[in-house]
């Protein structure tokens, strides 16, 4: 089954408790989650704490604009209750060498990479996928391979 999917980027990690609390918050919006008064059959997922993913089954029933709608005022919500960004589209989450994911603004990115924190091998999560059967294959992709090579700098061959 592939579902139509809907990434967001947390500026910051949310402690037990608060994840406690955010994904219940979550859990309640899913299940009361509806398109012109019909139930979608949704779900989400809280990827190591960093990464929010909307799930809805479109087999049933399609998410219209009206219930997307309701999935960015509750995800404000979600912004206001936490002190945090989540719609910042220009967030960039990547895996470090510690192998956790790290989340830094775009503009960083240069830097980061003169820096050596990062190289054109880091894998960066593209959170513009909007099919399930994508998380797989095309949602962590080598920085190099990603919008983001536009920082990669080469070295003038001597």
């Amino acid at each position: 089954m592939d579902e139509r999917i809907w990434i967001y980027t947390l500026s910051k990690e949310l402690s037990n408790e608060q994840s406690i609390d955010f994904t219940n918050r979550c859990q309640n919006f899913v299940s009361s989650w509806t398109a012109h008064e019909v139930s979608l059959d949704a779900s989400f997922e809280l990827y190591q704490n960093r990464l929010l993913i909307f799930k809805v089954n479109e087999d049933k029933y399609n998410a219209s604009g009206c219930s997307i709608d309701k999935q960015v005022r509750f995800v404000k919500e979600l912004e206001q209750a936490f002190s945090l960004e989540l719609l910042n589209r220009l967030l960039v989450a990547f895996v470090n060498t510690e192998n956790n994911i790290e989340v830094v603004k775009q503009s960083q990115i240069a830097d980061l990479l003169k820096n050596k924190h990062i190289t054109e091998n880091t894998i960066v999560f593209n959170n513009t996928i909007t099919q399930s059967s994508d998380l797989l294959d095309n949602w962590k992709q080598p920085l190099h391979k990603t919008y983001l090579s536009k920082y990669i700098i080469t070295q003038p061959h001597v």
